[in-house]
């Protein structure tokens, strides 16, 4: 009666990890179209940059939904063929962002642009930050929970865009403020800088080793 009742819960729990893995890929997608949307509009390079990046983290959302279904089946379970093609492909889109971001914004701090707005960066990435510090408690929660590895080290991956929506609204803030246009280009190279940073790992967790990115 006792083991049910432990199955049972684990069930219930994995079934709230797909549902955080679903959350995750959608409110992304939505990210993304909303802020290169946004970000082509007002000519807001680290806005336009962030939504790329969203979309990116689609494609990681996938392959941890995978990860997540296997391990309601095998607890012990370690990267299997598909996330380490969707982790290699994420690495690799990210290392494609991260250089278009500099060369960009190279152009753009040499020809002085200016976008017309922030606006809308610092609206979107106060809903992210608050969105990303939940999925993160609940993941952790989650994870503590199964005892699972590989969903607290996702929770722990999640991190990163929280960072990334700080950095976003670090600079469109800026912008807003001081209304010093090469503040949104350096904001677009930070993003770059970070996405770089995000491609490493996306590597690191295709070879099944740790996601150890804490800002740091």
């Amino acid at each position: 009666m006792q083991q049910d009742r432990t199955n049972e819960n684990q069930l219930k729990f994995y079934k709230t990890a797909s549902l955080l893995a679903h959350i995750t890929i959608y409110y992304n997608l939505l990210e993304g179209i909303v802020s290169v949307f946004f970000g082509a509009e007002d000519e807001t390079l680290s806005l336009f940059g962030f939504g790329v990046d969203s979309f990116v983290e689609v494609l990681s959302g996938i392959g941890i939904l995978n990860m997540v279904r296997r391990l309601r089946n095998n607890p012990e379970a370690s990267t299997g063929p598909f996330e380490e093609r969707a982790l290699k492909i994420t690495g690799v889109s990210f290392y494609i962002l991260a250089i278009g971001l500099v060369i960009t914004a190279g152009i753009n701090l040499y020809h002085g642009h200016r976008p017309e707005t922030t606006f809308w960066g610092i609206v979107i990435a106060l809903i992210s930050i608050f969105t990303m510090w939940a999925l993160i408690h609940f993941k952790v929660k989650i994870g503590t929970q199964l005892n699972s590895e590989a969903i607290l080290e996702d929770a722990n991956c999640t991190k990163f865009c929280l960072y990334l929506s700080f950095t976003l609204l670090l600079a469109s803030a800026g912008f807003e403020l001081t209304n010093i246009g090469g503040i949104d280009s350096i904001g677009a190279i930070l993003i770059a800088v970070l996405s770089f940073r995000e491609g490493m790992e996306a590597f690191e967790k295709a070879r099944g080793e740790s996601c150890d990115y804490d800002g740091g």
